[in-house]
Parts: C-alpha cells; sequence; structure tokens
C-alpha cells in the first residue's frame, strides 16, 4: 500500500548560514543606499544637479564601504546577530566610522562645499536608524530560526569505536556551535560500540541510517571509520551517496597528508570530502526563485489553454477534470502531483501499478492528444508554485511504477540518488527522448543516467537550456502516448 502524505511530520531544513550573511548584507546595502538618495531627492531638490557625479559615488560608495568593513568585522556572523544590542552597537559604530571617512575625503577632494549639509546630516542619522531597524528584525527572525533549531546542522555519527569517540571529542574541543549530533549508527556490538559515546546515544545499524537520515532531514554524515576498514567503507558508502547529505570522511586519524585546500574543516577537524549536496547556498536560493517566476509567469500565460482543456474533458468523458496522484519526490517524500485526467474516470490508476501502453484503451480521445502534446502535466505548475516540484529536474515516478514487472528501485542501483533534488516538470532525459513507457530495464536505467548526470552539472544556464529545448522535444511527439 502506498503511504498517505503527512505534512506535518515534515522535519524543517536547516537555515543556511551563507545565505542568511548575504542576504543581510544586500538588505543593509540597498536600505542605506535607498535613504541616501531619498533623502538626497527631497532636501537637495534641483541643486543636486550641481554635484550630481559625487553624490552618487557617495550614496553608492559609503554604502558598500560599511558592507565590506562589517564583514572584515565580522558583523554578519549569526553568532554576532544573535547579540542584539552588541550587533546594533558595532554596526552603528562602523557606519559612523565609514561616513566620517567619506565626509574627511569630500574635503580632500575640495568637494565638500557642493555638499548638503542636510542630507549629510539626514543620511548620517536615518542611516543609524535605518541599520538599527535592519538588525533587530534580523535578530528576531534569527531567534525564531534558533528556537526551531533551524540554524544547526543536523549531523549523524557513521562509525562509534575509538575513532568517533575522538572525533565527539574534536568537535567538542574547537567549541562548534552550529552542528547537532543526533546520534551515531554502528553495526558492530556493544563492547566495540558502545550504546552511549560521550553523551551521543547509538541509534541503529548501517542499515536503518538511510530511514533515519531521510526522516530526520539529516544534513551531514561524519564517517569516522578507521582507514584500514576500507572495503567496509567501500560497502557503506554504496548505500549512503543516494542520500541528498553532505558525507565527509573524518582525517583526524589519518597519516595521510594532502594539500591544504583538500580538506574542509568544521571547527578545528579536517575532514575529507565524499560527497556533496546537489544544491546549497545560493544554487538553491537561485534554483527555487527561478523555478517560483518561471512557474507564476507560464501559469498566468496558460490561463486560456487551462479553461480550454477542461471544458474538452468534461464533454469528451464523465468525470474530474484533474488528477491527483502520489509521488516520490525530494528525498524520496511523497508529493500530490497535479494533472490534467487523461484517462477514462472508471480507469483511473491512483497508483500507476499499470502504466500507460501505446494504444491503451483507459485513455480518452481528449487525453490521448493531451498526452501526445504533455499539455496534460501543465497543473504541475501548481506543484511547482506550492514548492514540491521545480520547472527542471528528475520526472517524478508513483511509487509503485514498474518497469518489466519490477519497481523501478529494485531495477537500477542508485534508482534514489535522482531524489536528491525535487522533481520536475521537464527534464534531460524527457528532451533527450527517454519519456513514456518503461517496458524494459533499459529504459529506465538510460533516464536514470541521464536524471544524474543532470544532478551533477546543475547550473542555471543548464535549466535555462532544458526548458527551451523541452518544446522542440513536445513538437517532436517521440514516445509520447
Amino acid at each position: 500500500p502506498v503511504p498517505k502524505i503527512d505534512r506535518r511530520s515534515k522535519v524543517q531544513s536547516s537555515i543556511s548560514p551563507t545565505v542568511v550573511r548575504g542576504t543581510l548584507r544586500l538588505v543593509e546595502a540597498l536600505a542605506l543606499m535607498s535613504l541616501g538618495a531619498g533623502i538626497a531627492w527631497i532636501y537637495v531638490g534641483s541643486h543636486i544637479w550641481e554635484a550630481l557625479a559625487f553624490y552618487a559615488v557617495l550614496t553608492i560608495g559609503l554604502p558598500i564601504a560599511y558592507v565590506l568593513a562589517s564583514d572584515f568585522s565580522r558583523l554578519y556572523r549569526v553568532a554576532v546577530l544573535q547579540m542584539q544590542w552588541g550587533t546594533i552597537r558595532s554596526a552603528c559604530a562602523t557606519w559612523t566610522g565609514v561616513f566620517i571617512v567619506g565626509l574627511i575625503s569630500s574635503v580632500l577632494l575640495k568637494e565638500s562645499e557642493s555638499l548638503s549639509r542636510i542630507w549629510l546630516a539626514g543620511w548620517f542619522l536615518s542611516g543609524l536608524i535605518g541599520i538599527a531597524t535592519v538588525r533587530t528584525v534580523a535578530h528576531s527572525i534569527i531567534g525564531d530560526w534558533a528556537e526551531q533549531g533551524r540554524l544547526q546542522q543536523n549531523v549523524v555519527l557513521v562509525g562509534g569505536g575509538q575513532t568517533g569517540q575522538r572525533l565527539i571529542d574534536a568537535l567538542r574541543d574547537s567549541d562548534v556551535h552550529y552542528i547537532n549530533i543526533c546520534g551515531v549508527f554502528d553495526d558492530r556490538s556493544s563492547d566495540r560500540a558502545p550504546e552511549t559515546i560521550q553523551g551521543v546515544k547509538k541509534l541503529g545499524s548501517f542499515d536503518e541510517l538511510v530511514r533515519f537520515a531521510r526522516s530526520n532531514r539529516i544534513d551531514m554524515l561524519l564517517v569516522a571509520l578507521p582507514m584500514t576498514a576500507e572495503s567496509r567503507m567501500l560497502e557503506l558508502l554504496r548505500k549512503l551517496w543516494v542520500l541528498p547529505v553532505d558525507i565527509r570522511l573524518s582525517a583526524l586519524d589519518s597519516r595521510l597528508r594532502f594539500k591544504s585546500g583538500t580538506y574542509s574543516y568544521i571547527g578545528n577537524v579536517p575532514f575529507l570530502d565524499i560527497y556533496k549536496k546537489p544544491l546549497t547556498d545560493w544554487d538553491y536560493v537561485v534554483k527555487t526563485v527561478s523555478d517560483r517566476i518561471i512557474a507564476g509567469a507560464m501559469l498566468i500565460a496558460s490561463l486560456p489553454i487551462f479553461i480550454g482543456v477542461a471544458i474538452a474533458i468534461k464533454l469528451d468523458s464523465k468525470g474530474p477534470v484533474f488528477f491527483k496522484q502520489r509521488r516520490y519526490g525530494f528525498n524520496n517524500e511523497l508529493v500530490e502531483v497535479y494533472k490534467f485526467r487523461t484517462l477514462s474516470h472508471a480507469n483511473q490508476d491512483t497508483n500507476a501499478e499499470k502504466l500507460v501502453t501505446a494504444d491503451d484503451d483507459r485513455v480518452t480521445g481528449v487525453g490521448r492528444f493531451l498526452r501526445r502534446s504533455s499539455i496534460d502535466e501543465l497543473p504541475q505548475l501548481i506543484t511547482v508554485l506550492k514548492g514540491d516540484m521545480s520547472m527542471v529536474g528528475p520526472r517524478p515516478h508513483a511509487v509503485l511504477a514498474k518497469a518489466a514487472d519490477q519497481l523501478y528501485g529494485d531495477v537500477v542501483d542508485g534508482y534514489f540518488a535522482r531524489h536528491r533534488v525535487k522533481p520536475g516538470i521537464t527534464g534531460w532525459a524527457q528532451i533527450n527522448g527517454w519519456r513514456g513507457e518503461t517496458d524494459t530495464d533499459e529504459k529506465i536505467r538510460r533516464r536514470t543516467e541521464y536524471d544524474l548526470f543532470y544532478i551533477d552539472n546543475w547550473s542555471l544556464l543548464f535549466d535555462l537550456y532544458i526548458i527551451l529545448r523541452t518544446p522542440w522535444a513536445l513538437l517532436k511527439g517521440e514516445n509520447a502516448y
């Protein structure tokens, strides 16, 4: 049976500190620029044209200098932003220092006489108020995230012997606050891997780790196995690479020494990166924002098509206009995918236990046209706006979908690695002709290969290229029925 979707059970994902810092930099810079330009326009009026170039230099240059100085003083660190009065005091002092330097520069350049004293005083004071306001709001939002645990990365230790114990000690000695060690997983008996290691509980065996990582939205797996356990480590990584998590190998006990750029660090503890999340930090933001913008624009543009298709479906056969189906989404979570109904109402197959084939008598007259043209997929724009799908990504498959009478996950080793990103309306596999029936092992294997290539090589330009190629692929109508 297909499990039901429980939205309340979904664990909220972590907030990227990189995005928090970058967003605050941008907000403060734009706020200061807007205040400077606005006050200049109100109080200086037509006289601004007499020294327009220098007004522009100060209005743009001082906010940028403030952001750079604040960054140098580490005022955008999340830990600093959580100290409300401390961060406001330091930020206002930085703005004051930058403003004084700007005034001195204008005097030295003999431009001070052309600048309005009212503008200078008004911009400086409003800048202090603006900075204090932005930082107060940021402190409140970050405080809420901290209470929800969203500023910490949820981490699991893989391996609970002496190597794991030394790793926990090293992380604690580094005074790392942004990771939350949820537990330890190890196959070994309690004499070699105790039930509790330095206060961290052993939660299960390696076989239970994948399910735990998915259900608890784990961000990172830290592998703490001895370097001598090579075969055991390789077998374990074959199971874990399908997860949308960072996987790092502890280099704490390694005698091998690589170039400094080879290592990543948590605090002072060195790690070797084995696998990284496909989309993190600004990549994730860019894809999410572009998805919503493109989906929103396409949904508005296609409203006449929605109306026409709805009328055609109602005139053609009895039953609802839309068809809803549970499919695998990001991290193997079930999402509701909407389509225009293309099968007769009496033959709806919500679990896709029998995939549609060529000349399938379950398909209605209108449905056949909708499927060949892929217009039946248009309602998935709604799913994109809800945040459960992307414009581009691996196509979402029904939970019980099969190839050659076998579930996809049983046919393709690493099939579930497709779910390291959100599913898409269109994808790299689709525009290369891998769509339609999956009656052989080869067809689902090839689709998976193309999907994994897309995930490993994602970029915004790659997404736009696929979107632009999609209409041509639809016109060809290859393997669509």
